[in-house]
């Protein structure tokens, strides 16, 4: 059963921890006073990071095959997979974490998050952002109610060095957007291929066969124009005024020593890239520290294809052990650097799979489908204990039943930890008042 809600934000279950005598009594300004001193204590707490890379697994992965392997459930419910132990006594991984489970100290993991929204439209956008959609929402759709995490942290959080405060590589998640913070806090999308010999970030470089006074001189043609008055300048959603953010960013990155430097991945040694791994996503992975090291608050990886209704044994056999390596080198590579001690790493999709192994119409290999109740995710650096496990889910991996969170506690943690109250009330373009989160309470296990 879900957390129920009134409309001024308290839960079902603290009234009944309260008692209804004591409500009707005179106990809800107690209630309130006790809700107003959790926020305070939330503001209180003092920032641990400085910049989160958030590894986004798109189509919701696995928790049986990853962090919460479950080898005395029924065998169409444990899969083909068997455990490793890990390097915390009586912890186990499924076998193909092999890397992550011999340094699990270095990391906390969370079993135990659940929500109700099983489309991957509806569950990316409660977990990119911590606010439940506010309509059904179809499994293909790209929703935006509030803003996702990192747009909030780029408004919060500033612009470094000429850098765009958050970037999203290769594409933006369905829910990755500001929502009603506007262009100016949407990612900067980083499509090309690091991995790629000829990879180069469009708007860091001069444009072939322009030198740099004709664009100082076309920069100071477009100054003079943009001094022209624009009809309904002012309206919200004037899609001219996005265009100019996009511009002034395209700008700043080609004047920026910083986004030079950051880009250059070539520069960093062949030992480097190997140990990341030579393909797409450990490239990006690097790509990612290297935009951290140059200040950057917010970097989404964004990692798809963990919607594995068929052939989810043979997919993450084969997967598995190159997203293990280079995840399990992006933390090791920032504790080298002294840069994982304000560098929030985390790993999650919108959801886990279902327990009992399907084989849908049409399909030969096996498979799990979309899971709400139960999920697993990695939380590294930033101030995050390691060698923590949060909650549990049932023998069967139905259920989290054990320190049961919800989305709202997963990003009020990841909120407070970059120094934002998660309870903060922003506005609307039409003066609407908005919380970040509805349920401003981080996961204690993971605070310093």
């Amino acid at each position: 059963m879900g957390i129920w809600r009134n409309c001024e934000g308290a839960t079902r279950r603290d009234c009944l921890k309260l008692g209804l005598t004591t409500l009707f009594g005179g106990g809800l300004v107690n209630a309130l006073r006790l809700q107003g001193s959790a926020a305070e204590s939330v503001s209180s707490l003092a920032p641990t990071a400085t910049s989160v890379i958030l590894v986004w697994m798109d189509g919701g992965p696995t928790h049986f095959e990853t962090f919460d392997p479950k080898m005395d459930a029924p065998a169409e419910i444990r899969g083909e997979f068997q455990s490793i132990a890990t390097k915390l006594p009586g912890v186990r991984f499924s076998e193909h974490m092999k890397r992550l489970a011999e340094m699990a100290d270095k990391f906390s993991t969370i079993r135990s998050i659940r929500h109700d929204q099983g489309n991957h439209g509806a569950g990316n956008h409660y977990m990119m952002t911590g606010a439940p959609p506010r309509i059904p929402v179809g499994c293909g759709a790209f929703v935006s109610f509030h803003p996702s995490m990192g747009s909030v942290a780029a408004h919060e959080l500033g612009q470094p060095n000429g850098l765009p405060p958050y970037f999203s590589m290769p594409s933006m998640s369905r829910s990755g957007g500001p929502h009603f913070l506007g262009a100016k806090y949407a990612p900067f999308v980083v499509g090309d291929d690091p991995n790629s010999q000829n990879f180069r970030v469009r708007d860091v470089a001069l444009p072939k066969g322009l030198t740099d006074d004709e664009f100082h001189h076309r920069t100071d043609l477009r100054q003079l124009i943009d001094k022209l008055p624009r009809i309904n300048e002012k309206a919200a959603g004037d899609p001219v005024l996005s265009l100019d953010e996009y511009y002034r960013q395209g700008l700043n990155l080609i004047t920026s020593p910083a986004a030079q430097i950051a880009f250059d991945i070539h520069k960093e040694p062949d030992e480097v890239r190997a140990r990341y791994g030579r393909n797409s996503f450990g490239q990006r992975a690097l790509l990612a520290r290297r935009l951290v090291e140059a200040g950057v608050p917010f970097v989404t990886l964004y990692d798809g294809g963990w919607d594995h209704h068929s052939d989810i044994f043979g997919a993450c056999a084969k997967r598995l052990p190159e997203w293990d390596n280079t995840v399990a080198t992006l933390i090791q590579d920032l504790e080298e650097r002294g840069l994982l001690k304000t560098t929030l790493v985390i790993a999650l999709g919108e959801f886990g799979r279902t327990p009992k192994i399907s084989t849908l119409s049409g399909q030969t290999k096996p498979g799990r489908d979309h899971w709400a109740n139960a999920m697993s995710v990695l939380m590294a650096g930033g101030g995050t204990p390691g060698g923590v496990v949060v909650g549990a889910t049932d023998k069967n991996g139905y259920s989290a039943v054990e320190r049961v969170l919800s989305p709202e506690n997963f990003v009020s943690t990841v909120y407070t930890k970059l120094g934002i109250n998660p309870d903060k009330i922003l506005y609307t373009p039409q003066g609407r008042p908005t919380h970040l989160v509805s349920d401003a309470t981080p996961i204690r296990e993971l605070m310093s």
